[in-house]
């Protein structure tokens, strides 16, 4: 029996999300994600213009009139969600926490994928995979993998998305979009106030950028349209100024007391952060993966249509 409370939340993220999807989203995701090739659909006349190439000879022959092969784009696709719930994502320093957003941008891009008829499958995994729903359409569907996210219990809180990489190489055959939706952060990156935490969430990420290697990226990425969507707080970026505070890791229980009330080291834990983030940046861009960073203090919209945009601008390019 799923609580009323969680199911008032998934019904507000499907209101969210469908509205976004009617308003703007939807035909940006038809344009910059594509099928893997053309169809044939049927044969027609020659008129003066088409494409030589394109005549069908034996089908000239028996009419004795030229006639060419008409193609139409492939257009069913395969969204593969790869959800990263390790003990960091519980965390969130205002209304909402990064596994929540996640689900409302999981959500978004799902109900995208069901307005073209396309397939969602899921990935949840921490140092594992933990779950996995093979790629189906349907509205019912959608909202059982925005159900998961939200409320699957995980074994595990550490990460590792080389496995999860690996294991969707192995359940999924052909051509995907594989959306990667995790906080990527990298070693002794992200510490989060046990003080301060908001319903006992808490988190201090020490997996180097999610467990993610150039290598298994660019292996995902050649086999299939691999997008990382990163969630942060603002939080990972830089301390608030609270004074003297312990920080306990979400994934390892290490817990280390940092007084926030001294500006240098304020100024170089967002120097490191800072840093980090752009050796991720360099990192996705070595693996040829188009990546987003949103953040839980404010609206992903404008940022996720940006990104859309930009990705057709380029892809119109090639």
């Amino acid at each position: 029996m799923i609580p009323r409370e969680l199911l008032k939340k998934i019904r507000l993220i499907e209101l969210r999300a469908n509205r976004l999807v009617e308003e703007t989203l939807g035909g940006q995701y038809h344009s910059v994600f594509k099928g893997q090739g053309m169809n044939f659909e049927e044969v027609r006349e020659y008129f003066p213009g088409d494409d030589v190439r394109a005549i069908d000879w034996n089908v000239t022959a028996r009419m004795n009139h030229p006639f060419v092969k008409k193609f139409v784009e492939e257009r069913e696709l395969t969204l593969m969600l790869i959800v990263d719930l390790s003990g960091s994502g519980l965390f969130g320093s205002g209304e909402q926490s990064k596994r929540e957003l996640a689900a409302e941008i999981a959500s978004v891009l799902a109900f995208s994928a069901f307005r073209n008829n396309d397939k969602v499958g899921l990935i949840l995994y921490t140092e594992e995979v933990e779950k996995f729903i093979p790629p189906r359409k349907g509205r019912r569907h959608i909202l059982r993998v925005v159900r998961e996210i939200l409320c699957h219990e995980p074994r595990h809180r550490g990460t590792a998305l080389n496995a999860a990489l690996q294991f969707l190489a192995r359940v999924t055959a052909h051509r995907a979009i594989a959306v990667v939706i995790s906080d990527f952060l990298g070693q002794n990156t992200s510490p989060h106030s046990e003080n301060g935490e908001r319903s006992g969430r808490s988190a201090m990420k020490l997996e180097h950028y999610g467990g993610a290697s150039l290598a298994s990226l660019r292996q995902a990425n050649r086999r299939h349209d691999v997008v990382a969507v990163q969630i942060l707080d603002r939080f990972e970026l830089e301390l608030p100024n609270l004074g003297r505070l312990v920080f306990k890791d979400a994934e390892t229980g290490q817990v280390v007391e940092i007084n926030t009330g001294d500006a240098r080291k304020r100024q170089a834990f967002a120097e490191r952060q800072a840093k980090n983030q752009a050796e991720l940046t360099r990192l996705f861009r070595q693996a040829r993966v188009d990546s987003i960073r949103l953040r839980t203090d404010q609206p992903y919209e404008v940022e996720l249509g940006r990104f859309f945009e930009l990705r057709e601008k380029r892809r119109q390019r090639l």
